[in-house]
């Protein structure tokens, strides 16, 4: 099967989710800045949200260039991120409300968890459906950042019992990672174009 419509599909959810997270952002009421005073966890929340989806925008973007081709199972793997991060804005709006509780700190953490191990079983059937000497399992290797993430998540949805801002933290943490900029597929794209 084409990749075209998974992609097309991939980005139009993606997008309509940073719509809706925007949407959800309600004005100040008052005409200077100290009206914002009680909006900053909203804000941030949604600074936050709106680079992990950006991350898995791009990760998504980079992951189909590197592949030729999709099947029914690459298919259900990819609803089932989509899935995951559909949840995102509803989580962050929670926890933008509510910064220092731990079910809503803990509950954005899961969803990025699941979202961080749907990506990873994404990735793995794509590396199954095109082989393991295939450019996408050279460009992806052993997933270090992935798996370290997961780690972190899974670690911080924990912790937001104890210390919902350390949990914070992790999550910010990990976007950080990920916002160094991670060319191992572009590079093997590069190379085999030689």
């Amino acid at each position: 099967m084409s990749k075209g419509r998974l992609e097309a599909f991939s980005d139009g959810v993606i997008a309509i989710l940073i719509t809706i997270m925007v949407l959800e952002l309600k004005v100040p009421h008052g005409p200077d800045v100290s009206a914002l005073r009680g909006f900053l966890p909203v804000i941030l929340s949604y600074v936050l949200s709106f680079v992990f989806l950006g991350i898995y925008w791009s990760n998504h973007h980079h992951l189909f260039q590197a592949v030729e081709r999709v099947n029914g199972r690459v298919l259900w793997a990819n609803l089932h991120l989509l899935f995951w991060l559909s949840l995102v804005p509803w989580v962050t709006a929670w926890m933008g409300e509510n910064p220092k509780a731990p079910v809503p700190v803990a509950l954005y953490g899961g969803v990025l968890l699941f979202a961080g191990c749907a990506y990873y079983v994404l990735s793995r059937l794509l590396i199954a459906l095109h082989g393991r000497e295939s450019t996408l399992a050279r460009a992806i290797g052993e997933d270090v950042k992935g798996i370290a993430s997961v780690v972190f998540y899974a670690a911080a949805v924990g912790l937001a019992f104890v210390r919902p801002a350390s949990s914070l933290a992790l999550y910010v943490v990990v976007a950080v990672i990920w916002l160094v900029p991670d060319n191992r597929i572009e590079r093997v794209l590069t190379d085999v174009g030689e």
